[in-house]
């Protein structure tokens, strides 16, 4: 493996975050939000994310993944919310990226089901291109094609996550 040239910069993600949670500021306004990020890939995401709110904001955390490697897969979650806290409650999932749509899916639904007024996604990333199931994003950072990834927080198998920016990964996978 190899790291490729920079995808997107530090200040790129800095400046899309501000305007992402400027959109979040007016469609939520003073409204009592979860942001619910997705583990481990968005933790740089969510925590920038939430620090660029004004209003107090509650955070939780799950587990999810559909990849091994950089294959994906069956979707698995471990759920680290308890139910009392999404019952009710207006849920943002705060997911680094989404490709195929098949975490934020089973996410959605899973959340909905707890009873959650209102779920909706955010994304640092988006790869429309590889789409299988239809999963409305409602905020996203940057469209990016169809390359493996790695830096703020997404990894190849627990390598990368540190880097400050985004750059495609290079080689055999």
């Amino acid at each position: 493996m190899k790291l490729g040239d920079i995808l997107i910069s530090e200040s790129d993600i800095s400046r899309a975050i501000s305007e992402i949670a400027a959109e979040i500021r007016e469609d939520y306004g003073d409204s009592d939000i979860l942001l619910l990020g997705v583990m481990d890939g968005a933790i740089c995401f969510l925590a920038d994310l939430a620090r660029e709110l004004p209003n107090s904001v509650d955070m939780a955390t799950l587990r999810a993944s559909s990849y091994n490697g950089a294959n994906p897969g069956d979707v698995s979650v471990e759920w680290l919310p308890p139910r009392s806290r999404v019952e009710g409650r207006r849920v943002l999932i705060v997911e680094d990226i989404v490709d195929t749509g098949a975490t934020v899916a089973a996410l959605m639904e899973k959340i909905s089901e707890m009873g959650a007024a209102s779920v909706e996604i955010c994304a640092l990333l988006d790869k429309p291109s590889r789409r299988v199931h239809e999963v409305d994003v409602a905020y996203i950072g940057f469209d990016i094609p169809d390359s493996f990834v790695v830096g703020y927080g997404l990894d190849y198998n627990g390598k990368y996550r540190n880097l400050r920016d985004l750059r495609e990964l290079e080689g055999q996978f």
